[in-house]
């Protein structure tokens, strides 16, 4: 089976879902293949596995979203290989379908740096999937360590990035308050989180004042810090660092950073850091015609040259920008190069506690303001009218009487 579309999207991100949810308010024909049949909001899956907010929160149905959009076909499928010189795409099926224009946005897969034993061990925290295992993981784990006498759950974070950062902080939150409020005091005082980055700091992309109030405030809530240092083996029962220390921990969560999956690599595009596509300044990629490359599968510089950062919302900005070269493309007009407008940095630290900063001036705030900063932001961007309030309420619940808002129904694997 072969069928030809004005546009192929792969990939339903940030990026992907905007440029199809754009072309297709242009009445251009596109079709949306995503190996999952529902859009994910990545930067709160960390919430999703420390039972914070529900799964149904930061997942919204694909149809759903193009439900009044026509001209878009969501395909749920794996793409088994992309042929970017003639703008094709085949599922795992054997369905082959084409295009005369060809956007891949089939975001990244986690770097593991060839880290002995990271793979086999550690917990990614990049997908659904992703973090309702570990949820289940972290769960099953409570469970068995109440049971025993003496039990506790050491929890290794590897990566001081605001994924690393949010989760620890996070992850040291519920020790605090919901493992005395539902298991027992004495287990909490047992339990420790630990972070570890080979950056001598937290929040590296931050300033220096958001960085040290990042580090106290973690430090205040209980994470142990180890930073300046790498991890050089990750085992079943923990991890073992450059210096030769050896961090217990039943748990070890990645997020140590990404790279472009498996598709970019049998392209047929050459790649650049991080595996991923340097596209040029109007997000095409080099030496093809017709093919864009945005979010994490794509290296994107703004006007001055500068590397852009794998956000959400340079994804969602790159997917509008794209959509409307596309469309100029379709309709005879001329490409712009991307214009990156730059809204900041945030990342949360628990209740209360977070650094923003805001704008290409970067605005800075810590503590409660930006706490109430980042939770506004995060819930204008979720998609859906249910995922915002379904993320409101769990947020009141959680942070103000500490009750789980996730129910953990399966076991990890």
């Amino acid at each position: 089976m072969e069928d030809t579309y004005q546009v192929i999207v792969v990939g339903a991100g940030f990026a992907g879902m905007t440029a199809a949810r754009e072309l297709g308010r242009k009445g251009v024909t596109v079709l949306l293949i995503d190996s999952n049949n529902y859009h994910q909001f990545q930067p709160l899956l960390y919430q999703v596995a420390t039972s914070q907010i529900g799964v149904s929160a930061i997942a919204r149905p694909l149809r759903s979203v193009f439900r009044r959009i026509r001209q878009v076909r969501v395909l749920t499928a794996e793409v088994a290989a992309v042929d970017a010189a003639n703008r094709a795409v085949t599922t795992v099926e054997g369905d082959t379908f084409r295009a005369q224009a060809l956007v891949i946005a089939a975001g990244a897969a986690p770097n593991f740096f060839n880290t002995p034993g990271a793979e086999e061990y550690a917990f990614p925290l990049y997908s659904v999937t992703d973090a309702t295992r570990l949820s289940a993981r972290l769960t099953q784990l409570l469970d068995q360590a109440d049971r025993e006498s003496g039990g506790s759950v050491d929890v290794v974070v590897v990566g001081g990035g605001p994924t690393g950062v949010e989760t620890a902080g996070a992850l040291a939150e519920n020790v605090k308050f919901v493992v005395p409020k539902y298991f027992s005091p004495e287990l909490a005082a047992r339990c420790r989180i630990h972070l570890v980055d080979m950056i001598p700091t937290v929040l590296n992309a931050f300033s220096a004042k958001s960085q040290d109030y990042a580090r106290q405030r973690l430090t205040k809530i209980g994470v142990q810090l180890h930073l300046g240092v790498g991890v050089t083996e990750v085992r079943a029962d923990g991890v073992a660092l450059a210096d030769g220390t050896v961090i217990p921990g039943r748990i070890v969560v990645w997020a140590g950073g990404l790279k472009a999956g498996e598709i970019i690599a049998g392209s047929g595009l050459a790649q650049g850091r991080g595996g991923r596509i340097d596209v040029r300044p109007d997000l095409t990629a080099p030496d093809v015609e017709g093919v864009y490359v945005l979010g994490d599968a794509a290296n994107m510089t703004d006007s001055t040259g500068a590397n852009l950062p794998q956000l959400g919302s340079v994804a969602q900005q790159a997917g509008k920008w794209a959509a409307g070269n596309i469309h100029a493309d379709l309709t005879g007009g001329t490409r712009r190069p991307f214009e990156y407008f730059d809204k900041g940095y945030m990342a949360m630290i628990g209740r209360g506690a977070a650094v923003a900063e805001i704008g290409r001036k970067r605005i800075q705030l810590q503590g409660p303001l930006a706490f109430v900063s980042w939770l506004l932001v995060h819930l204008a961007l979720l998609s859906g009218f249910q995922q915002k309030v379904r993320a409101l309420f769990s947020w009141l619940n959680g942070y103000i009487i500490h009750s789980p808002a996730q129910v953990v129904v399966g076991r990890p694997e």
